[in-house]
């Protein structure tokens, strides 16, 4: 990859049919969502129960994620806030006893703010195996992952909340799961009332139901510092890349520089136009 090969991809409204934001923190976002009022939009809203050792820099769960969580969705919509709770993973502490207990805990919290979560078992990429070994995960049988997930569709049905799992290769359709699509053509054609005729992302895995995007993002930019993450995985240069951002550069980091190419990035709209008598 030549990292002066830059792409200029247009995000005006009449070209973007939608925008997916992932986050574990949206309170720095939350008073400019006023900025979006053109714009189709939801979120991916990862919020786990796992303490300090594995998520450092994520903030208070009970003192500010909940309560950030509830207002988003009370801003715009709980059919805009998908929560995510994922990766799971079992270890001598978070057991699958913990999980229960925590996972029912939140849906209670969550339950008015959100229309479903996305689960998912952790993947063992090589970066992620290396930074989260020292806590020694457990391999789940099928049957602990069928207990567990058990478990939380009852919960979670109480509560009025859905289950799907991300790309995930436990069969659980036994228990009525199916497979999300994070980047949901159903979704957005809902929230956006329109028609989109756009194809499956044949670059993800066969289990993935995600439509065709744009990935906007860029590796090791967050300083969250979560064990499991395998987009963040050397913390040193988390921190030198987050100190090279300039908020007025159209780069994530750093500045347009004189050894670098800018391509414009060919982007259409793929809303189906509707012919109309009146």
């Amino acid at each position: 990859m030549n990292i002066h090969q830059i792409s200029r991809i247009d995000l005006s409204p009449d070209v973007v049919d939608g925008i997916v934001f992932w986050t574990k923190n949206p309170i720095p976002m939350i008073d400019r969502l006023s900025e979006l009022e053109n714009y189709v939009y939801y979120f991916q809203f990862t919020l786990n129960a796992y303490g300090k050792d594995i998520e450092p820099n994520v903030p208070s769960k009970n003192d500010f994620i909940i309560p950030a969580f509830q207002k988003l969705s009370s801003l715009i919509g709980k059919e805009r806030v998908v929560w995510r709770y994922d990766p799971i993973f079992v270890n001598d502490y978070y057991t699958i006893a913990y999980h229960k207990k925590y996972f029912k805990a939140l849906c209670a919290k969550l339950s008015k703010f959100t229309e479903k979560c996305t689960v998912s078992f952790i993947d063992l990429y090589k970066n992620t195996a290396r930074n989260i070994k020292r806590f020694n995960i457990q391999t789940l049988s099928n049957d602990d992952v069928l207990e567990l997930m058990s478990y939380f569709i009852a919960v979670a049905k109480n509560e009025g909340i859905y289950i799907d799992t991300c790309a995930e290769e436990y069969d659980l359709s036994s228990l009525g799961i199916t497979h999300a699509c994070c980047i949901d053509k159903q979704r957005l054609e809902r929230l956006g009332n329109y028609t989109l005729k756009i194809g499956k992302d044949k670059n993800q895995r066969g289990v993935c139901g995600c439509i065709e995007s744009i990935d906007i993002g860029m590796y090791n930019t967050c300083e969250n510092g979560c064990a499991y993450c395998y987009a963040n995985f050397n913390p040193t240069i988390a921190a030198q890349n987050h100190s090279a951002h300039i908020s007025t550069s159209p780069l994530i980091c750093g500045n347009i520089g004189e050894d670098d190419k800018v391509n414009i990035r060919k982007v259409q709209s793929n809303i189906e136009s509707q012919l109309t008598l009146f």
